[in-house]
């Protein structure tokens, strides 16, 4: 288990894209005065003489997640909320643990490409092209496989093992967000309307007043 532990995160580090950095927020909303502007695409930097080792330090990763919810699933996060030493660097990474038949439901990060390790179980996986085709590509992994989620597609992970599963998932971001696909749909606030959402899935408002009534 060390040894696969040393693995992920290195896999982790290596994750890291030359490439420009992407957007680390939903939008930015251009103004026409520099008074008014924000800082945006990450945070203000600290001054490099008061840095010190903890900035670059997050412990807690080898402890399981509570997966006592309706889907069976969680995920511990290290973004740049959690590890500052992480601004501007466009990389991250999540441990995500599963209960027996625990699902992390279908969402999208809008800012990152993810990158899966199985450490425990096994767990059916896969991604949405998008439009026209919606081609599903999934794939069943078992301990020390990996599977990549391209960038803002939808995606999902399932255990379909009797016992616990852990997966660790690098990210090209460090901020890279998730949209759950149902919350954001059937639990947005205020809700959408159900004539919207009941001709968008060809089914009865009753049934779509059912599904927002779970959120």
């Amino acid at each position: 288990m060390g040894s696969q532990f040393l693995l992920v995160l290195l896999l982790a580090l290596c994750f890291s894209f030359a490439s420009a950095h992407s957007p680390e927020q939903d939008f930015c909303v251009a103004i026409p005065e520099p008074n008014d502007a924000i800082f945006v695409n990450g945070k203000f930097c600290k001054n490099p003489e008061a840095v010190v080792a903890e900035d670059f330090f997050l412990s807690g990763l080898n402890i399981p997640g509570n997966t006592r919810n309706k889907v069976g699933s969680n995920e511990t996060q290290a973004t740049v909320n959690e590890l500052p030493g992480l601004n501007t660097l466009d990389i991250s990474l999540v441990r995500i643990d599963y209960a027996p038949h625990g699902l992390n439901p279908p969402h999208t990060h809008p800012r990152a490409t993810e990158i899966l390790v199985v450490l425990e179980g096994s767990l059916y996986v896969g991604f949405v092209t998008s439009n026209p085709k919606n081609r599903l590509i999934t794939k069943v992994l078992v301990q020390g496989d990996v599977f990549v989620f391209p960038v803002g597609l939808i995606h999902f992970q399932l255990n379909v093992g009797n016992t616990s599963a852990v997966a660790f998932a690098g990210q090209s971001g460090q901020n890279p967000g998730v949209i759950t696909i149902a919350n954001a749909v059937f639990g947005s606030n205020p809700p959408i309307s159900d004539d919207v959402l009941a001709k968008a899935f060809q089914v009865d408002k009753k049934i779509v007043d059912y599904l927002q009534s779970q959120f």
